[in-house]
């Protein structure tokens, strides 16, 4: 089942001096299946940022469509955005965006709070997701007092105890020193194999190789695309590198590759 669908999505910034127009995205389309794992690649000013601004209806397009589960994002009123975020959406950040003031538990709680939820409900959803994450002895710490991975599974978890549609991460394991981004990208995949859909942008190929599909977008368009199939990591790995070596070699490369060892379309 479809539960993203992006549709001739073009953005184009007026700049405030001179009025001059950039565009950022030029025609953007692709879908996403409920349960996928997709990575977003693209060099600096490719467009995957201002792409993953409009997905998390931070941004409005210039014109096409975003609709997640049926819903024209683009059209909801401005008043009910916010709360079609805590709803939908769950978000995982470069710098984790925790609040220094707030224990590790209310951090998590913050978005249930401002849906109106009753501690009780809250309790019971943490638990199961503290512990698998393994983060059930720090709810009482606060985000200064944790390690890096320690931030970022916080975020992960609230992230996920909204139950959203869909996980949008945003360079997740930037910020994370080499075995911190190792158990973050484990994590990731076992929400994914629970059933959680998870979009994210990222620079490494080492957090893509995780995903079962890699979209690479340049100049404000995607235009390569590799699935999984039955490829190992290490495979994948090898196979987005590749792609990425013959990017920057100037070597034009198929709109779409489905994975040598199986994989569909």
């Amino acid at each position: 089942m479809t539960i993203l669908e992006v549709k001739n999505l073009k953005k184009i910034y007026t700049t405030r001096f001179g009025g001059a127009k950039v565009q950022a995205l030029s025609n953007v389309s692709f879908t996403v299946e409920e349960g996928e794992f997709v990575a977003i690649m693209g060099e600096s000013g490719s467009g995957k940022t201002t792409l993953l601004n409009i997905l998390a209806s931070l941004d409005k397009p210039t014109s096409g469509e975003v609709t997640l589960k049926g819903m024209n994002i683009s059209r909801i009123r401005e008043k009910d955005i916010a709360a079609f975020r805590r709803e939908h959406l769950g978000f995982v950040f470069q710098d984790f965006n925790l609040m220094d003031n707030f224990s590790v538990m209310d951090n998590i709680f913050l978005p249930l709070v401002l849906s109106g939820k009753k501690y009780p409900e809250m309790k019971e959803r943490l638990k199961p997701i503290a512990e698998g994450l393994g983060i059930g002895d720090i709810m009482q710490k606060y985000p200064y007092e944790i390690s890096g991975g320690q931030k970022q599974r916080t975020a992960v978890a609230r992230a996920v105890i909204t139950n959203p549609e869909l996980i949008l991460a945003d360079e997740p394991t930037g910020a994370l020193d080499s075995r911190s981004a190792e158990e973050l990208l484990d994590i990731f995949r076992h929400i994914n194999q629970s059933g959680q859909t998870i979009l994210m942008v990222t620079h490494s190929i080492k957090a893509a190789s995780k995903a079962g599909r890699v979209l690479f977008i340049k100049d404000g368009e995607v235009f390569h695309q590799l699935y999984r199939g039955t490829c190992t990591d290490e495979e994948m790995f090898t196979r987005i590198s590749d792609t990425l070596t013959m990017v920057d070699a100037g070597i034009e490369v198929k709109k779409s590759e489905e994975a040598k060892t199986g994989g569909e379309m």
